[in-house]
């Protein structure tokens, strides 16, 4: 599927991308060139392949869904630049 100017311009357009007519001949020689071998991969033979979801068999552990606050108030606290309470403290604002 080659490409011309227009529908180069198109896209550009749809992209919201800024391309000058000398690029524009280019762009659609690299986006034809792009399309051509996207076609190339529709000719392999994919009978017989299982469906791939991950590169690797490794299963995930499954934990229990407990909600809980963490219980790491003082690490999370220990980094803050001050702390007042257990909390952060923050400059006021007042409008």
């Amino acid at each position: 599927m080659a490409l011309d100017s227009q529908a180069v311009a198109k896209i550009a357009r749809l992209a919201r991308i800024k391309v000058s007519e000398e690029e524009k001949a280019h762009y659609a020689h690299e986006i034809s060139g792009i399309l051509q071998w996207v076609e190339q991969l529709g000719e392999v033979n994919t009978d017989g392949v299982p469906m791939l979801t991950s590169v690797s068999e490794v299963k995930l552990p499954w934990r229990e869904d407990i909600v809980t606050d963490g219980n790491q108030q003082e690490a999370v606290v220990k980094n803050a630049p001050a702390s007042d309470y257990g909390c952060f403290v923050v400059p006021k604002v007042i409008e």
